[in-house]
């Protein structure tokens, strides 16, 4: 039987990127978006009859509790445990502390970091049982290095990366292991419309290729934290 990975978010950007790495490497990918047009073309482009793995996409707005976990039972229905959970659902909007609306603060925690939380409450106790696994949380630079303009996304992820530290002391002796991702600026939708030149920022494949070796180390080795910048330094 194929590994099993799920993968949050998996349309777009780096969580496509992953999608279709560990799709090439094997594995069955379960993954989800608020778009479910966009699951379905995924999956008819990545689903070929020379696939060694599938690609099922399940529709889920994932800032939503009820969608989270309901995504998760599904993937409790298979009664197959996860052998990689990448909580890669995310999303950006700037904003001050002192003028950011209440709204946006709750949204952007909401899809950020309870999404994770959630997903990964559903599927952890498998892991533990047979004590195999790994997870990735996608945080981000903003999770370690305060910016300007950056109020309810870097607390996300700041409370991200603290989640992550902890679950990570939590499964040590479950024999699942823990890393916190954290990319700088990358080729995304949220730099859509933006005028950057294009060597400033990293591509999603450099995300995915480097968990892939993170994961591809003896259960013995973790990898922590994996902090990715572009060449030239954050913008």
């Amino acid at each position: 039987m194929n590994k099993l990975a799920v993968i949050s978010g998996g349309t777009k950007g780096i969580g496509r990127a992953l999608v279709e790495l560990f799709h090439l490497n094997g594995f069955d990918v379960i993954t989800c978006a608020r778009n479910a047009k966009d699951l379905k073309a995924m999956e008819s482009q990545l689903n070929q009859p020379d696939a060694f793995g599938s690609v099922t996409g399940i529709q889920a707005d994932m800032s939503r509790k009820e969608e989270v976990q309901a995504f998760a039972a599904d993937i409790r229905k298979l009664g197959r445990p996860v052998d990689v959970l990448i909580n890669n659902t995310g999303v950006y909007r700037p904003g001050y502390i002192h003028d950011l609306s209440e709204d946006l603060l709750d949204w952007m925690l909401h899809t950020n970091l309870h999404s994770a939380y959630y997903l990964t409450r559903g599927v952890i106790e498998d892991m533990m049982k047979v004590r195999s696994g790994h997870i990735f949380n996608i945080c981000s630079t903003a999770s370690n290095t305060p910016f300007e303009n950056g109020g309810s996304y870097s607390i996300s992820k700041y409370a991200m990366l603290g989640m992550t530290k902890v679950l990570r002391e939590e499964m040590k002796k479950h024999g699942v292991r823990v890393t916190a991702v954290l990319p700088g600026p990358t080729e995304t939708a949220s730099w859509e419309g933006a005028e950057v030149e294009e060597n400033r920022l990293m591509r999603p494949e450099d995300i995915a290729k480097a968990i892939w070796s993170a994961y591809a180390l003896s259960d013995n080795a973790v990898v922590e934290e994996l902090t990715l910048r572009p060449q030239l330094g954050d913008l």
